[in-house]
This record gives structure tokens, sequence and C-alpha cells, in this order.
């Protein structure tokens, strides 16, 4: 199984995590220009060598209008301790919700204050001299700017939900509709280029499994234009919801929304690396220097099987009719249960019960949980987080003398197997007045016949 593993020891943010797949592709080139082709307005993306404690990747270095944009959350943050460092934006608009969203670090050593005839003071920390011109983008307008890219239409699918989880994260955290949330010009341009660029080569690398380290967030506190505020950040807080995180003694915002967001996204269990046998190693670089390297580091390999977390809820039941509890169940599938069962169970006063038992995915417990406390009779239910192994699964269909057949197909962890779906077997003998086995060595013949 192809399997790609994301290191985030310092943390994650878009431009990084661009820079460490990049690695993993050879044709690196290629895909620069491929990027800078999209034309993403304003936009022109450069890898540049990096070294970071004594170890050399590659930083991502994007432009917009010949510039490369101060982050305002994230990894370059100045710090909030016993002393005050101003990073401070203020703004007086006539509405009443802005968000400005950057995803980069960069280190600046001062200050420059730009005054604007319109009601905008700004105070940013820039080796440069230039003027901002600050409009805000909606997530329609990107939506619609994703849509207009000359990328797959999976591309443009990743990205749109990548963006989507952003904006519903700063949607909760200003208190304002989705369709409200508004993003900095500038820094939207700069973070579409990594989000995009990172769905790009996540599509070429064409991973089966997608593994993280825990997400190391920081500490401290840092100043941005609503305050002062504790790391991490609200928005990026909630995007990491039920993804597991650390803190520690680097002061510093480490994990940006756009790094948290994509990380959400694409990887489907956090934990230990697993054993794999690895053919490729990319490190993304910040800007910044740590006591640490500061790198994203992405392991790319075959491993032999996949593992992913999984939840088990369950419930005794003993004042339950089997029709009741039989319209629980249909319940519980119809919203995305991953299976749920029932075992035959001897309960106190010796009265016979029955164990309801229901698996799902993480995120959805607290939801199944609730329909479990509404469509049966239990007073608690127990919770349960594990790891399942899994086979990779996929379907095609065979066109048999009977008709098509889909076949469900699963393999890894050093087997295969493939298994006609009942439901097509059951319909094809009812129509055409034959056994079950009848159809299913059709279904044999037609795989026989497909094979090279």
């Amino acid at each position: 199984m192809r399997t790609l593993y994301l290191e985030c020891g310092m943390g994650a943010a878009g431009d990084m995590l661009m820079a460490a797949l990049l690695e993993l592709i050879p044709d690196r080139d290629a895909f620069v220009e491929q990027m800078n082709a999209l034309k993403i307005p304003g936009v022109h993306v450069a890898a540049e060598k990096a070294v970071k404690c004594g170890i050399t990747g590659t930083h991502m270095r994007v432009l917009v209008d010949g510039m490369e944009e101060i982050s305002e959350d994230a990894h370059d943050h100045e710090h909030y301790h016993d002393h005050e460092h101003e990073h401070e934006h203020h703004h007086d608009h006539d509405h009443d919700h802005e968000h400005h969203h950057h995803d980069h670090d960069h280190d600046h050593d001062h200050e420059h204050h730009h005054d604007h005839d319109h009601d905008h003071e700004h105070e940013h920390h820039h080796d440069h001299d230039h003027e901002h011109h600050h409009h805000h983008t909606s997530l329609q307008d990107v939506e619609e700017l994703i849509d207009s890219l000359e990328v797959s239409g999976k591309v443009k699918k990743d990205a749109k939900a990548v963006y989507g989880i952003i904006a519903e994260a700063e949607s909760r955290v200003h208190g304002h509709p989705v369709r409200e949330i508004h993003f900095h010009e500038v820094g939207t341009m700069d973070a579409v280029a990594d989000v995009v660029g990172v769905c790009m080569l996540m599509e070429k690398i064409g991973a089966d499994e997608i593994v993280a380290s825990p997400v190391h967030v920081g500490s401290g506190y840092v100043r941005c234009m609503h305050g002062v505020l504790p790391v991490p950040a609200p928005a990026t807080a909630l995007i990491l919801s039920g993804i597991p995180t650390y803190g520690g003694k680097i002061e510093g915002e480490l994990c940006t929304p756009t790094g948290a967001a994509l990380l959400k996204y694409f990887v489907s269990r956090f934990g230990d690396r697993p054993v794999m046998a690895v053919s490729g190693i990319g490190y993304g670089m910040g800007m910044k220097d740590f006591p640490r390297a500061n790198c994203v580091r992405a392991f790319l390999g075959e491993s032999e099987g996949r593992r992913e977390n999984i939840t088990r809820l369950e419930c005794n039941l003993d004042d339950m009719t089997g029709e009741d509890i039989g319209f629980a169940m249909e319940r519980l599938f119809e919203a995305g249960a991953r299976d749920v069962y029932t075992q035959a169970l001897g309960m106190k006063k010796n009265r016979p019960g029955v164990l309801l038992s229901v698996i799902c995915m993480p995120e959805d417990a607290d939801r199944m949980a609730g329909l479990l406390m509404r469509f049966t009779t239990t007073l608690g239910i127990r919770r349960m987080d594990m790891d399942r192994y899994v086979l990779r699964r996929s379907e095609k269909c065979v066109e048999t003398e009977y008709g098509p057949v889909r076949l469900k197909q699963a393999e890894g962890m050093g087997t295969s197997r493939c298994k006609a779906e009942y439901e097509d077997l059951a319909e094809i003998a009812r129509s055409r007045q034959v056994s079950l086995e009848t159809v299913r060595q059709a279904v044999q013949k037609a795989v026989q016949k497909d094979e090279p």
C-alpha cells in the first residue's frame, strides 16, 4: 500500500506542506512552472533551497504582486510576553465581519508604518516598502477562482473542501454565517496557491493512505488585529478538534489555519509512523529559525496494511421489543454508522437482554450517541476509541451473459479477494428464474475473460 506519512513536530503551514510534498516528486521544476501557469491573480511561486539546523530542504516562496505577504496567523507572529511587540492591524469598517487570512512564516526585523487615505491604519513588519490595497474576498469568490483554474476536477473539489473547513471555523469564531466570512485579498491569493498546490501534489503522489503525527501547535500568545490571542489561535484550535495535538516550550504559533485544514481534510489517522519501506523523504522548510529544525517532514513508501481510528458505542437493553431495536438500527445505518449489530445478554434480575453496538468514525460518535439516546431506552452509552486494520477497497462492474454485476474488491496485508454484490446476483436470479450459483458461475466466466 502506497503510504504518505507527515511528521508535524514543528506544526504545519500550507507552504511547508507544499514544499515537503514537492520533494517527493521527480520533476519539481515542471510543477513550479505548472503552478505559475495557473495565473492565480498576482501570484508567482518559486522553490528555493533552505537549510535548518544543518538539514537541507525546500522553501516555497509565494510572491503576491512581487512581495511575500507577512503572516498574521502563523509561525512569525510577534509573541506576547511581559514586554510588548507591535504586530497589529487596526481597521475601521462599515461592516463588522472581517478576517485577514495569511499562511507563511517570515522573519521581519523592523516596522514600517503605513498611512492610507482610507480608514485603515496598519503597522506591518516588512523588509521593504510597499503599499497595500486592502480588498476582501468572500468564500464564493475563492470558490469561483478555484473553479476557473486549469486543474483537474478532483483538485478543484479538494481545494474548495479545504477552504470550506477554514471558512466554517472562522464563521464559528466570529459568529457570522459562513457566506459572510471575508478574507484579505492579498493573503487569500497566497493561501489559494498553497491549498491548490498541496491538492495538486496529493493527486500526483496518489497515496492510498495518508497518516500524520500528532501536531505540535506551539505555545504562548500572539498579538493580532483582534488583540492578544492564545496559541493555538481560535480558528486553528477549532479546525484541530478531534486531532491529537500538543504544546511545548517553543513559543509561537506553529500550526496555521491553512495547515490545519489541509491535515484535517487529507489525513485519515494520526499517530506513529507505520511500518513502511520508505522510497522518498521530503523536507518543507519554514523561514523562521527555532531551536529545532523548522520543517514538515514527509515520508513516502509502501506499507503492508491500513490502520484507521474507529469508535465503538454500546448499550445494554432489556425493555425494548425486537421491532423497536430493529427500527433504531435502521436509523443508525441511515445516519452513516459503519456497522450496527446485536448480541444476546443475560442481565440483572435474570432478564434476557440485548447488547446493541455501533461502529462509527470518531468524528461521528457524538451524533451517533444522540441517536442511540433518542431511539432506544438506554440511560447510558459506553464509548471505546480504538484502531482497526482494514483492506483497501474498490468496486468494479463486469458484464455477464445475464447483465452487469458489481464486484467488491479488497486487497492489502498480503491478501486479495473479490466478491459479487449479492443484491445484483439476487436481482438477476429472480428475473431470469435461475439459481444464485448459476449467476455466480457467469460472473466467474466474465472475470476470467477480462483477465489478461
